[in-house]
Formats: C-alpha cells, structure tokens, sequence
C-alpha cells in the first residue's frame, strides 16, 4: 500500500468513524444516519469539524478527492459537492476557479463552510429532495462531487432517489463522482444496480481518488458515471 493510500484509508475512517460504527446508527431505519449520529449526540458535527480543522492546520492532505473533480473539468466549471460537509471539497474546487454548491443536510457543517471557505452558495438540504431550480439555481452542473462515505449515510431505500436527483441536476456531457467504503450497510453491487435503475451507467470504477483500478476486493469505490444514452 503506498503512503498516499494509507492516508485516505485513515483520513476516510477519521471522517466517519470506524466501520463498525460503535453508535449503532446504522441498525435505525427510516431517517437519515448523520442526522441520527446528531440526534445522539448533539456535539458530534462540532467534533467532526474541529477534528478536520486540526487535520488542515497540521498539514494533512485533505484535498484528494478535489484535485480529481478539478483534473476533469476545464476552469470556470460548475459543480454540485452534495453532502458537503464543512465545505473542504467545494472550498478547494471554488479556489481553483469553479463555481461551486454546497449542499447539506446539517446546518451546523453549513455554517462551517460559510466561515472557513467563503465563496461557494452553502445550503443546508436534504440530498433525497433535492430541487435547486425551487432555490432560484437554475443552471445544471459540470460535475457532481459525493465524497467520504455520504451515500451510506443516507436512510434506508433512498440511494436510488438521490442518485435521480443528482441526474436531474446535470448539464448535457455533465458527470457524478460518488466514492464510499465497504461494510457500511450498502454495498457496491447494490449501489451499481441504483446507478442502472437511476438512468446512469459507470464510465470509469476506482478504488482510491488517487486512480487505482478497482478491483473484486477492494474496500473502497470511487465512480465516475454518466447519464445513460
């Protein structure tokens, strides 16, 4: 494993905390699972933040995933980061010179991204109904950007609903990255059966940010998909 892989595998764990979820969260069916991590523990999102704010002071490499989204798109590009966060991946792709939405579902990592990455328009929205054009932003998207593990934090029975309305906010030659880990609760055989219900086909399968080809074990995906013809 090389250096900058052995990063990702710890910065995805200090992200989202360990595979095994230890809140037991993700047994909870029904709603949303950050929203039910906060819903137990009101501090968590500030944690979360703080956690990551020390991570950039101390010079962790916490744009892998940006620089990707960046390398596909010519400057000036529009691009959705759904399930933003506190804002470190639509922050990096505004500063290369994008356009750049936030979207997220805690209104606490929105008010972290406004503070530590102005710019970019931060919203605070629930991903499974997501309407931008009911927002006056009308324009559809270059690029969509799902990073960490935001899709396996989704309720239950939504994936394929988001992944519809990610589609739905896609200009024409547009493309969705989406990259999450195994042993969350929803797997990649699942996932790549919403992507095909979702009127969307893989045009290129990872399993780091870094370009490593997927591969029947790897515990990590990162996919590039495009609206099917």
């Amino acid at each position: 494993m090389s250096s900058e892989d052995a990063q990702w595998r710890s910065l995805r764990t200090t992200a989202w905390g360990d595979t095994e979820d230890p809140t037991g969260a993700a047994d909870h069916e029904g709603m949303n699972k950050w929203a039910e991590l906060v819903a137990r523990n009101p501090d968590h999102s500030r944690w979360y933040i703080e956690r990551f704010r020390t991570m950039a002071r101390e010079g962790v490499d916490l744009s892998g995933e940006a620089r990707l989204i960046d390398a596909m798109l010519p400057r000036g590009s529009r691009v959705l980061d759904a399930g933003c966060g506190p804002g470190r991946v639509g922050g990096y792709l505004h500063r290369a010179g994008h356009q750049v939405v936030g979207v997220d579902i805690d209104p606490v990592l929105i008010q972290a991204a406004e503070e530590d990455h102005p710019g970019p328009r931060w919203l605070v929205g629930d991903l499974v109904e997501l309407d931008l054009p009911a927002q006056g932003i009308t324009d559809g998207f270059d690029a969509i950007v799902c990073a960490g593990n935001v899709m396996t934090f989704l309720a239950p029975n939504t994936h394929r609903r988001v992944l519809e309305r990610m589609r739905a906010h896609l200009r024409d030659g547009g493309r969705i990255v989406i990259g999450f880990g195994a042993g969350r609760g929803y797997t990649f055989q699942e996932f790549l059966a919403d992507v095909e219900a979702a009127g969307l086909v893989p045009d290129v399968l990872l399993s780091t940010w870094d370009l490593r080809p997927f591969k029947e074990d790897s515990d990590f995906l990162v996919a590039i998909l495009s609206p099917a013809t």
